[in-house]
């Protein structure tokens, strides 16, 4: 049961290889949590759907913060008493700190060794260092390279600028037929790094251009790209008179890789979101890991904070933190597969499919089982597994159908998959047996 998809393989195939290729153009671009690299990487997300740019100026109060000032780099390297250029911005992006003060300078190999930031146990690769609230500079390189380096003189030039402008993030609404909101959130101030966060920008634009092609859903969804932190608060600050209408949300980030599935419930515990991923992932993922929420984390921990409070759990493939590749250049775009973006993309696909199709049937006929193979429900079973699952389906929605058990309390109580309940009961409704018990609400009054 747990390993059967309801989409088809081509259908995830096709999903996985077209969020790879949006992932794949954004990937190359420098994004910090302001500046051109952020309003470069919208438009091109702007190109699959019609996001809507913000723009918070720099110095407009977000609760405890500020918006930060804009950052622009355009050249930044490390040259050696030869002339010649030991580390590059221009090689790769992470050479750099995100968001470094400008500079011009000449100084001796043991100054300059403080401003060098390397992992000594990952020799081979270039870490992920920002320096956002702080007037200083840096650079990060290979450890190996590091250790060539000889005493002398070296010459530095960061050709960057911190200047008032505005922070931008890009946010998206699919109207539902309903104003109950699903929530839908990914970070996008980290610069080359695929897994963290191109990835979970690329799936839910895909997302988004997907269920714009479709009839309304019944509830309304909002996409927000957003930088860390800074941003959700910023979206928070101009949006906090209607955060009553959100239901349910996701924060999704490391979509990519082949770890997990991992699962960080919100702060509530118990919310439906909690439940809804928990059932996706036995059906889908049984080997996910379902933890409990924490303060520590992604913009989870914004929308979680106690002044608010929302329905919002963190959704990941491998936890961040726990592999070796995070927060360093082997987060490249070998590091993540399409086949994993996928099964991340039907995961969420899932929950949505929960969220929109969960209701509280009521049995019209509750004395004794009705008689299925009369009404064409109850076929010959014979051995074969699919049509004995189905039938039990049928079996434990009409049992459970008391107008005090929605779909989703009955895919948990019973084990079986939600899309078999949904099923089932869709044609047990179909045969006149269900009505939906808060279509009864106005007689019973």
């Amino acid at each position: 049961m747990a390993e059967r998809r309801f989409r088809s393989k081509s259908d995830t195939d096709a999903a996985g290889a077209k969020i790879y290729a949006l992932a794949a153009e954004i990937y190359p671009i420098c994004r910090s949590i302001t500046g051109d690299g952020v309003r470069q990487t919208l438009d091109i997300l702007k190109r699959q759907i019609p996001l809507e740019t913000v723009e918070v100026p720099t110095g407009t109060q977000l609760f405890d913060w500020t918006a930060p000032q804009e950052w622009s780099i355009r050249e930044a390297w490390i040259k050696n008493d030869q002339g010649i250029k030991v580390v590059d911005f221009a090689v790769h992006n992470l050479h750099i700190v995100n968001y470094s003060m400008p500079a011009h300078r000449f100084m001796e190999f043991e100054e300059l060794a403080g401003h060098i930031h390397t992992l000594p146990e990952q020799p081979d690769l270039i870490p992920y260092r920002t320096i956002y609230y702080a007037e200083n500079w840096g650079f990060c390189m290979r450890h190996q390279d590091f250790e060539q380096l000889k005493p002398g003189t070296y010459e530095v030039f960061i050709d960057a600028e911190r200047f008032p402008g505005s922070l931008t993030y890009g946010e998206y609404v699919i109207k539902g037929t309903t104003d109950r909101e699903f929530l839908l959130s990914a970070h996008l101030c980290h610069p080359s790094l695929a897994n963290d966060n191109c990835s979970g920008m690329a799936l839910l634009t895909y997302l988004a251009r997907q269920m714009t092609a479709g009839a309304p859903p019944r509830h309304t969804y909002r996409f927000i790209f957003a930088p860390g932190t800074i941003g959700s608060l910023a979206w928070l600050s101009r949006n906090e008179s209607r955060l009553d209408q959100i239901d349910h949300g996701l924060v999704v980030s490391c979509m990519g890789d082949g770890g997990g599935p991992t699962y960080k419930r919100s702060r509530n515990g118990k919310a439906f979101i909690d439940r809804a991923m928990a059932i996706a992932l036995r059906d889908l993922a049984p080997e996910a890991t379902i933890l409990d929420f924490s303060p520590y984390g992604y913009d989870e921990r914004q929308y979680c904070s106690p002044g608010f409070n929302l329905p919002v759990g963190l959704f990941q493939r491998s936890l961040f933190g726990t592999f070796p590749e995070y927060h360093t250049s082997a987060d490249n775009l070998d590091f993540i597969r399409p086949k994993h973006l996928a099964l991340s993309w039907e995961i969420i696909r899932y929950v949505i499919d929960i969220v929109e199709n969960d209701w509280t049937p009521l049995n019209l006929s509750p004395k004794g089982e009705p008689q299925l193979g009369r009404r064409g429900l109850y076929g010959a079973m014979g051995g074969d597994k699919r049509t004995a699952e189905q039938a039990m389906a049928l079996l434990w929605v009409l049992n459970l159908s008391d107008g005090k058990h929605s779909l989703l309390d009955m895919a948990e109580r019973s084990g079986t998959s939600f899309q078999d309940i949904a099923d089932a009961s869709r044609r047990l409704k179909g045969a006149g047996l269900l009505v939906d018990a808060r279509a009864l609400a106005p007689l019973d009054a």
